[in-house]
């Protein structure tokens, strides 16, 4: 038959499980970002949303494994991004449920035997379809359960209408000194491709370039240091507080983050 393919002409193929994974670390570091800069802690979002805290967290830090079924994940998105101004809906359908096969299936009542999917997939596909079904009805009985019961808050694009936001001074050059006893931790977004230069307790972690949209984080026992050659490309969260830019454009700049000894106050 003419549409039967060699292997050696077919393109590698990624699993739906890389595909989805990749495509949420993708959507959460967006979602973060965003959040961010509208000033927003995940417990107002959890208000705004009905969403519990621990699944918005996994979504802005690309975890997979504490997220439900795909089908959930892409109704959690659209609800999270709509809570932020987005157009859930949208950024919800680029996030995949099933593998798509790059070439379309050819017409005709006969399959070769290379196009049949294995056996257990389908299972999967017929288990996921029911639990969809149960599943979103026990979801929407919830969400209503818990709107009649919470009193309805304005949306964060309305709020920036009527009054706005704070401005939010950059660290530039700051020493900060966190709780006793208290590990640190940073969480970095880049605004603006540029160099950076993470130290941890006195030991080099990165150094080099991140591209824009780059969202990592790193911990550390007593110190961390941040150096940058462009601080108003660079956004740092120290321990998830609110992300504050590092100083002006194209400017150098060094941030240190120090766990305050145990025994000290001030």
């Amino acid at each position: 038959m003419k549409w039967f393919n060699r292997k050696d002409n077919q393109p590698p193929t990624v699993s739906v499980e890389q595909q989805q994974s990749e495509k949420l670390a993708e959507i959460g570091a967006q979602i973060w970002a965003a959040r961010q800069e509208q000033g927003l802690s995940l417990e107002e979002v959890v208000i705004l949303t009905k969403i519990p805290k621990r699944l918005l967290q996994a979504i802005e830090e690309g975890n997979l494994e504490e997220l439900p079924e795909p089908v959930y994940i892409q109704g959690l998105i659209r609800q999270f991004a709509d809570a932020l101004g987005f157009n859930g809906a949208i950024l919800a359908s680029t996030f995949p449920i099933f593998y798509q096969p790059l070439n379309p299936k050819p017409t005709g009542t006969t399959k070769p035997i290379n196009q049949l999917r294995p056996l257990h997939l389908y299972l999967l596909y017929i288990f996921v379809i029911i639990c969809s079904v149960s599943g979103l009805s026990q979801l929407l009985k919830e969400s209503a359960l818990q709107a009649s019961t919470t009193p309805p808050r304005p949306k964060p694009q309305q709020q920036s209408q009527s009054k706005p936001l704070p401005e939010i001074k950059p660290y530039s050059n700051a020493l900060i000194s966190t709780k006793t006893g208290t590990p640190v931790q940073i969480g970095v977004t880049l605004k603006a491709s540029s160099w950076i230069r993470v130290v941890a307790d006195g030991k080099t972690e990165f150094e080099g370039n991140l591209a824009e949209g780059t969202h990592r984080t790193w911990k550390a026992k007593e110190q961390l240091s941040v150096k940058t050659d462009n601080a108003g490309g660079v956004l740092i969260s120290v321990n998830q507080q609110q992300a504050k830019e590092m100083g002006e454009l194209g400017k150098p700049e060094e941030v240190q983050i120090a766990a305050k000894p145990r025994g000290l106050s001030h």
